[in-house]
């Protein structure tokens, strides 16, 4: 046996500043999604509304998509983000509020997309009922 303390030491996340970052607003009829990542895909922070504690109706909230996307840029503060480009997925009411925050911050919002899926067709009809 060895008289040393053998205990692991952990590594320094090592922080690199990011210009350019993307962020994914998935706005659902129950709760609000806010990620951020940078140009790679690599996520830097993330938040929603019921991750902050707000529970049923209240996470479909415009206001929870406030605190979620402030707590989002909170966590994602030390990589300096200069500028950034939105994509908005779904037609939850948290969707104008979230982006209304991130031009409330005052960051460089180079471009918004909506990226919610739509259907070209739509599903097979139903055969006709038979009498």
């Amino acid at each position: 046996m060895s008289t040393k303390n053998s205990q692991k030491k952990k590594k320094r996340k090592q922080v690199n500043s990011v210009k350019n970052a993307c962020i994914y607003i998935k706005a659902t009829f129950n709760n609000t999604l806010i990620t951020i990542t940078d140009n790679d895909g690599n996520v830097l922070s993330w938040s929603s509304a019921g991750h902050l504690g707000f529970k049923g109706a209240r996470k479909a909230t415009p206001y929870a998509s406030q605190m979620a996307t402030e707590n989002a840029l909170d966590k994602a503060k030390m990589y300096d983000i200069s500028s950034m480009k939105i994509f908005v997925s779904g037609v939850g009411p948290g969707r104008e509020s979230a982006i209304r925050t991130f031009n409330n911050k005052n960051y460089h919002i180079t471009g918004i997309k909506d990226v919610t899926p739509m259907p070209h067709n739509g599903t097979r009809p139903k055969k006709p009922r038979k009498v």
